[in-house]
């Protein structure tokens, strides 16, 4: 079982892999159409796109499997493959993880079920539960080290995320949440509160991923980390803003800005780096570069978080972003 404080004791911050979604598209996948889908339609794809981060230095890859659960499934018809297109989804990262040469951990992505959890939706705990725990079997029977729940926003949900991992595979817990702006999830949460809670659940990692902008996950994770104890803390940032260039949407930033955000999370303890929505393969090198001292500091300044700035100075310094 993989030991996440040992690992990043032995060998410093642990490199983690870039954005899934954006490289799907890349290869050839419609918007609309499950990413799932093609772990057992196209694994070579989904292969080749793994290799892509190993090869970049990536310490850990998480699996195609982000909506993997059954609510997300039935809105394509396939919530009765729910264990069969999770494992592929592991068995896919393990194959590439093995034949990597050193250790890299297969981390079993698990995203939010898209549904509201009772009273302010339809879903009972309960319900959520048993589909957290369908999940995470099919991808501990795939060969995942590691579960992972990411791009989480409400407590009750991240709650019954871990108790369904926890009851579907005996492996270890990884969270992280969204934060957007001001410095809280879309249901309110702040860094501090995820932290505390999180660790009281006695979760493996805790930690922030996707998020509005670059600043604000980087002040969340910061926050995290006042709150959880010696819990290792996660950064799994967005490369920058989309941005509308003619009309291709692309991400903002560059791979030298992510590297230079890396190097600060080192500096603040951040224990699990890597990148998020529009990240490449050639982000996650950067970043692999400057952890290791292969590549300089990229002299770039931070941003600065909404987060940090409140009352009537941060609502009018919101209103000249806009």
């Amino acid at each position: 079982m993989a030991d996440l404080r040992k690992l990043i004791a032995s060998n410093g911050p642990l490199v983690l892999d870039g954005a899934m979604g954006t490289q799907l598209f890349d290869a050839g996948l419609t918007a609309g159409d499950p990413p799932e889908i093609w772990n057992v339609d196209h694994p070579d794809r989904i292969r080749a796109i793994h290799r892509g981060y190993v090869d970049a230095g990536s310490d850990v890859v998480l699996t195609n499997s982000f909506g993997g659960n059954r609510h997300r499934l039935k809105l394509h018809d396939l919530d009765g493959r729910v264990h069969e297109l999770n494992a592929a989804a592991a068995a896919n990262a393990r194959a590439v993880a093995d034949e990597a040469g050193r250790p890299v951990l297969v981390a079993g992505s698990m995203g939010p079920t898209g549904e509201l959890i009772e009273p302010l939706g339809d879903l009972s705990t309960a319900g959520a539960t048993e589909a957290f725990a369908e999940q995470a079997a099919g991808l501990a029977d795939g060969g995942a080290d590691v579960l992972w729940l990411e791009t989480m926003s409400a407590l009750p949900e991240v709650e019954a995320g871990v108790a369904g991992a926890r009851q579907g595979a005996d492996l270890p817990v990884v969270v992280t949440l969204s934060f957007d702006t001001a410095g809280r999830t879309m249901m309110g949460i702040t860094g501090e509160e995820a932290g505390a809670r999180l660790a009281e659940l006695g979760v493996s990692a805790i930690g922030a991923n996707c998020g509005a902008n670059l600043a604000d996950t980087e002040a969340a994770v910061v926050a995290i980390r006042s709150a959880c104890g010696d819990i290792p803390v996660v950064s799994k940032a967005n490369a920058g803003i989309p941005v509308w260039k003619g009309d291709v949407l692309e991400y903002d930033a560059t791979p030298e800005v992510l590297a230079a955000h890396a190097h600060r999370l080192r500096e603040a303890g951040i224990g699990l780096i890597g990148a998020c929505c529009g990240s490449t393969p050639e982000h996650i090198a950067h970043i692999r570069g400057v952890l290791d001292g292969t590549l300089p500091v990229p002299d770039i300044a931070p941003p600065v978080a909404t987060a940090t700035v409140s009352g009537d100075r941060g609502r009018e310094r919101r209103r000249r972003r806009r």
